[in-house]
């Protein structure tokens, strides 16, 4: 058991090749080992107690121990309001120009 359990994560998971640095045949007689060792009860499908750290790290980080800033919000406002007196203004030049136009 102690040589499987080199091949497995935290987490319960099979490390892949790469980290293991296995050739394809010894990965999968690994795996093979692996998934005989958790059918026959000998290593648990997952590992809960380091599962529940993990998700309690990830909840966290999801939603954040600290508040967020609105730090793009003032400069939304600008832009709608900069775009705002533009509309305005190509309006009132229009306006002016109908009243030219009527008057001529």
């Amino acid at each position: 058991m102690s040589l499987i359990n080199r091949f497995i994560s935290e987490q319960g998971k099979i490390l892949s090749r790469r980290i293991n640095r296995l050739t394809l045949k010894q990965q999968r007689l690994i795996t093979l080992a692996i998934k005989q060792a958790r059918i026959l009860s000998f290593l648990p499908f997952r590992n809960y107690e380091n599962e529940k750290q993990f998700q309690a790290q990830s909840i966290s980080i999801i939603t954040g121990s600290r508040p967020r800033k609105n730090r793009h919000i003032p400069q939304l406002t600008e832009k709608y309001n900069s775009n705002r007196n533009l509309r305005n203004y190509n309006q009132n030049l229009r306006n002016n120009n109908r009243n030219l136009s009527s008057d001529c």
